[in-house]
């Protein structure tokens, strides 16, 4: 027993012999450092997931329909910040090197370099995304019923989308350089907003109009733009590593974007892939009508919650790798993947009791419509066995990406999340007719495709080999 125990949770066991370079952290440093930024970072990203389940919370009162408007913008809402999120792997990814190196100035340049490309992208997509608003809500499957309340959903978030994008586009920077904190300080001021302004707009309280569905995306983009300035804020201090200087003019500087593509390019095509599975998934699941189609989505909420733990860690993993890359350490990028993935299976042994357990309480905070209870029960039983796959696939991939083995994880996404999960909800639900419970059988494909080819490349350590 001692020796199992030894094997899993040491340092020196987890790395293999050939790629120790030297002495090793001991096993109380390298796990306390991992969790100094793995649970700020864990908060921060169940904050932001909350964001969305608040609004699909608070709207639940308005019935099935309003919960179905709300989920169905959801998919068309990550496709446009894709764009960001794969910009932002780039920025931690050399932030985190930079940083590795001691080189500050350069750091500095790719923070600036990633806010001129965000401010750019966001107008020009908030405008795309307004005029073309019902086009790709039809697109993603919304049916009569709850066409008009998503119209209005998404085009009132879209214009909030400059915000949210340049907060995240500063605090993927800060993330880098294992300021998780910031981060954390930044999506729970938005989060507690947001929930302040859901409850006054959505029904109406304290002399405020009752908006219903347009009030909780006001409520959300109005979160949006208060977390941007407090992510202003944090580059305000004069002894942070990352800051805005007037002494450094805004100018594109070709040379950090070409690094900055070079890793962001890979995660562009790997956010395409998610979002058009995604949302091919999210339509077959749709026909399925508008109450299968709410209980779904209250299961997607969870499912986004619980998806944070291997996020957070995959954070982590991320800027810890890049950071031990800069100091040509790759035994101990290596460690820390490993040990990103320990932690975070401890947390999933727990969280799949509380879902497992709790699947009918937390069902019923969504909704009181008792057969929609009743699905998105059963879905969420299937979130909580899903957590052992998926907090180790999503952490790997995160270590990948920090030794910038973005085209690895893109091709992986290509296969698992655009063709295996559609292609499996498509024969399972219409084929073999197994409703709702197919589509997640689907989900659970998926995973288990993605662990796999994930697993095999982080073994091989190539990713350990990569230049940025």
């Amino acid at each position: 027993m001692t020796k199992l125990f030894s094997r899993l949770l040491l340092p020196s066991e987890m790395v293999p012999k050939k790629l120790i370079q030297g002495e090793l952290p001991d096993a109380r440093t390298a796990y306390q450092t991992t969790l100094r930024l793995a649970m700020p970072a864990l908060i921060e990203l169940v904050l932001v997931a909350l964001i969305g389940t608040f609004d699909t919370m608070m709207v639940g009162k308005l019935g099935p329909a309003a919960i179905s408007s709300v989920g169905i913008a959801t998919q068309p809402r990550m496709l446009l910040m894709a764009l960001f999120f794969a910009l932002n792997v780039g920025v931690t990814a050399i932030t985190a090197r930079k940083k590795g190196e001691g080189n500050q100035e350069q750091a500095n340049l790719c923070l600036r370099q990633s806010i001129i490309i965000t401010a750019v992208l966001s107008v020009i997509l908030t405008v795309a995304a307004y005029i073309w608003a019902r086009e790709l809500l039809i697109l993603a499957g919304a049916n009569e019923e709850m066409i008009d309340n998503a119209v209005v959903y998404f085009r009132i978030c879209a214009l909030g989308l400059f915000f949210q994008a340049m907060a995240l586009s500063i605090t993927a920077a800060q993330r880098g350089i294992g300021n998780t904190k910031i981060s954390l300080k930044v999506n729970l001021t938005a989060n507690i907003v947001n929930i302040i302004f859901n409850y006054l707009l959505i029904e109406g309280h304290f002399g405020f109009p009752r908006l219903e569905v347009a009030g909780a995306a006001i409520a959300t983009s109005f979160g949006n733009f208060i977390g941007l300035i407090l992510a202003f804020l944090s580059l305000a201090h004069r002894d942070g590593f990352l800051r805005l200087r007037r002494s450094e003019p805004f100018r594109i500087d070709v040379p950090m974007i070409r690094s900055i593509w070079a890793i962001g390019s890979n995660a562009i095509l790997e956010q395409i892939f998610l979002r058009v599975g995604f949302m091919i998934y999210a339509r077959i699941v749709a026909d399925l009508g508008t109450d299968p189609f709410a209980a779904h989505n209250i299961g997607m909420n969870v499912f986004n919650i619980t998806f944070t733990l291997g996020d957070a860690f995959a954070v982590a993993a991320t800027s810890l790798i890049g950071q031990s890359l800069g100091q040509q350490r790759r035994d101990w990028a290596y460690l820390y993947g490993k040990i990103c993935q320990r932690i975070a299976f401890f947390f999933a042994c727990i969280l799949c009791a509380v879902l497992a357990i709790g699947r009918y309480f937390i069902a019923e905070r969504f909704t009181d419509v008792p057969h929609v209870v009743d699905m998105a029960a059963t879905v969420i039983l299937f979130v909580a066995f899903i957590q052992f796959i998926q907090t180790t696939q999503v952490i790997m991939a995160g270590a990948l990406r920090g030794g910038g083995d973005t085209r690895y994880v893109a091709a992986t996404m290509l296969v698992t999340v655009t063709f295996i999960r559609p292609l499996g909800a498509l024969i399972l639900t219409r084929v073999f007719h197994f409703g709702l419970p197919g589509a997640w059988i689907a989900i659970i494909v998926d995973q288990l495709a993605r662990y796999t080819l994930i697993f095999l490349r982080y073994r091989s350590c190539k990713w350990l080999t990569i230049k940025i």
